[in-house]
């Protein structure tokens, strides 16, 4: 029995990695420059948030358009990928960030006891149709999610 589990959490893994680097590709080659590009035109959703990490491996900036929600003391973001996500793992090495569009500095960490679909629901606004639009959209895009609180400095 315990035998059939690791075979079914070891498949589980490669489909989680599948899809990440499916995604990833994906984000890299179309939605960010995509959301770049509306940004240099001036149209920005309310729930974009752009993140300034430090490259773990370079040492230098990194841009990324995330969805997300601000409040007085900061941001929180999701992770879709968790930790294999390139920022993700810019904020391991180094979590002192730059948050959006008036660049105000932070400290980031993942809350992995946090709800990530009540989460994404409260990026969406407040219409049930939109909160329920964006926790969809997040879901589908997801592998090993986990919820990221950048705290302002």
């Amino acid at each position: 029995m315990v035998h059939r589990r690791v075979q079914l959490m070891a498949v589980d893994t490669r489909k989680a990695v599948r899809k990440f680097r499916f995604e990833r590709q994906l984000g890299r080659l179309m939605f960010n420059p995509l959301v770049a590009a509306l940004d240099k035109i001036g149209v920005r959703a309310s729930s974009v948030v752009e993140l300034e990490t430090v490259g773990a491996k370079t040492g230098l900036p990194r841009r990324v358009p995330l969805t997300g929600r601000a409040d007085d003391t900061g941001v929180w973001v999701i992770s879709q990928h968790g930790r294999r996500a390139g920022w993700a793992h810019n904020i391991t090495a180094n979590p002192n960030v730059r948050v959006g569009n008036e660049w105000r500095t932070g400290t980031a960490a993942f809350v992995p006891d946090d709800d990530v679909v009540a989460r994404a629901r409260s990026f969406g606004g407040h219409s049930k149709l939109s909160q329920s639009a964006t926790a969809l959209g997040m879901r589908a895009l997801q592998s090993d999610p986990i919820s990221v609180r950048i705290t302002y400095t």
